[in-house]
Formats: C-alpha cells, structure tokens, sequence
C-alpha cells in the first residue's frame, strides 16, 4: 500500500504472512518508495538478524555486563570474545538445524555475489584508495599511489580490458 504520514512523507507498507501460520502477518513500512516490495522484505529480514544478533550478545552473552573495564584495548577484546562465543553458537545451531549443505550455502553466496559487478566494485575500491591517498600526507600519498599503480599494471589483462578507463596518477 503506498500512503503517506502525517507530516506528508510517502510510505510503502508492505504486508508478510507468516509461512506456517497463515494468521500471523507482519507489517513493514519503508520510506524510500524505490524500492520494489520483494527488496523492502529483503532488506527487513537482513536487519531483524542483525537486531538478533545484538539482542543475543547483549542478553544471553552478557556484552553488557560480563566486563566492567574502562580501557579501549580491554573492550575490544570483551567485545571480540562474546561474538567469537556468539559466532560458534550460531555454527552449532546451524548445524544441528539446517539441512542445506556448505556446498549449497557456497552455491547461494555465488548467486548473491554474481549480482553484483565486480568491475564496478573494483573501480570504487580503487577511487577510495586514492581518496585516501589525497587526504593522507605528501610522502604517504606517494607511497600509495606507486603501490596502486603497481598492483593495476600487475592485473590481467581480462580485468584491464573491462576497466579500460582504469588509471592511477602519480
């Protein structure tokens, strides 16, 4: 249903039935109207197993209230461990739960990634090197930049022939 809020801002809302339980729905509304319903619902579901994610470490995992230091270096170490402890939980449920081989994950990841360009992510990987390298110092900018234009004059030329424009100053 595409409608708007009260102060005039447009909304999607798009509604999901829950798969076994036909009585059961869930209501989604989206802000930007771009996207089509099937993206809306995609998007969701990545966030719901992101807040998942936190609920877990921060409840059952104790992120919170385990550690009580004050030091950065003590932090990220606390933190490192209660999602290394959150990572082999998730591995063991998986394993006892889902029937999808690694191979068949593997297969589904390929899908996803064959979605996206790799000429183009390699070009914005490239721009942001040397957005870096410009903010950076004059001896570290050089460095960077010799290093790029190295490693591009060391690619195939496949991967050349597809980012033509593809070119480093230095």
């Amino acid at each position: 249903i595409h409608t708007e809020l009260s102060p005039g801002i447009p909304v999607i809302m798009v509604f999901v039935r829950h798969r076994s339980n036909k009585k059961e729905w869930l209501a989604i509304l989206s802000t930007d109207c771009s996207l089509t319903e099937e993206e809306i619902i995609k998007i969701y579901s990545i966030r719901w197993d992101i807040e998942v994610f936190f609920k877990c470490a921060k409840s059952l995992l104790r992120l919170q209230k385990e550690f009580q230091g004050r030091s950065y270096d003590l932090l990220i170490s606390h933190t490192t461990i209660v999602f290394s402890r959150y990572i082999l939980l998730a591995w063991q449920h998986r394993q006892s739960t889902d029937q999808r081989t690694l191979g068949g994950l593997f297969h589904l990841l390929c899908d996803e990634v064959s979605q996206l360009d790799w000429a183009v992510a390699l070009k914005q990987l490239i721009d942001l090197i040397e957005d870096i390298a410009q903010k950076a110092n004059k001896k570290i900018t050089k460095l960077i930049k010799t290093q790029l234009q190295q490693w591009i004059m060391g690619l195939p030329s496949y991967i050349k022939g597809y980012l033509p424009n593809l070119s480093c100053e230095s």
